[in-house]
């Protein structure tokens, strides 16, 4: 018997197994046993399973796992998900950090009527190699697939579109064909983007191993305000609205900041 955990982050949501004590699903069953169990209609349903552990480089450990079976290096909802529940056990306190396959993330926490959890996402990177995407240089305002594409690293590989309207129904349908572009050799997810002020924006992922559009990606809206900031579109703090809720991004020098709420929706055993 499994014990699981449903979490969700703005509507983004994972199944959690705590593995903090002692290994629940071996290393090489954690893909076969994602696949089967986010399925929503034959098993539990989430967008990934998040696997949490002991570190001995942070307080605790993120290995995560997309529906579709593959280990992404990261993913901003699902930490906080994870902090949420690692906050509820007691494994962290108000301020710590988690491991992830993207480096260490220092986190911090606000209790009130609902959890506000901030999380440290390190400095985007901006530069081709680092996304990573073919050529040299920074990927801003590139032409692909009938779009003007720039392209940024903030944790996992994301494109950003700007349109005038979110309601394009084909903007889902255009998606994969810049997600499997053969210029990111990881491929990458892809995100459209309205501008609504200085300090707002608005919008709509296509995640990558999900291979669909998810209602919030925490890696996405990041990547979202790191390019309109990197335009001159809007300033360092940021309100991103996604279909799932708000998230609040702050860009520094040095990194870029993102706090969001996370939620526990019920448990249960397999």
């Amino acid at each position: 018997m499994v014990h699981f955990t449903k979490l969700h982050g703005n509507g983004n949501d994972f199944i959690l197994i705590d593995e903090y004590n002692e290994q629940i699903i071996d290393d090489e069953k954690k893909a076969e046993f994602t696949l089967k169990y986010c399925d929503r209609r034959f098993g539990i349903g989430a967008d990934g399973v998040l696997f949490l552990g002991r570190s001995n480089i942070a307080h605790i450990r993120m290995r995560i796992y997309n529906s579709d079976g593959t280990q992404a290096e990261m993913c901003g909802n699902g930490v906080r998900c994870l902090v949420k529940y690692a906050l509820d056990k007691g494994y962290i306190k108000e301020k710590g950090s988690v491991e992830t396959l993207a480096g260490v993330l220092p986190i911090s926490s606000k209790k009130g009527d609902k959890t506000w959890i901030c999380v440290n996402m390190g400095k985007p990177q901006f530069q081709r190699t680092k996304i990573p995407a073919k050529g040299t240089g920074e990927f801003l305002n590139v032409a692909m697939h009938g779009y003007v594409v720039s392209a940024i690293n903030t944790g996992v590989p994301h494109a950003v579109v700007f349109v005038d309207s979110l309601d394009d129904p084909e903007l889902m349908q255009e998606a994969p064909k810049i997600r499997n572009d053969g210029i990111f050799p990881k491929g990458t997810n892809v995100n459209f983007v309205k501008v609504n002020s200085g300090d707002e924006i608005t919008i709509r992922t296509y995640e990558r191993g999900v291979e669909g559009e998810t209602l919030s990606c925490g890696t996405g809206s990041v990547a979202c305000a790191a390019i309109a900031h990197r335009l001159g579109m809007t300033g360092n703090n940021v309100k991103v609205n996604t279909k799932g809720g708000e998230l609040r991004i702050t860009l520094t020098d040095d990194a870029a900041y993102m706090e969001g709420q996370a939620q526990r929706v019920f448990e249960g055993n397999i």
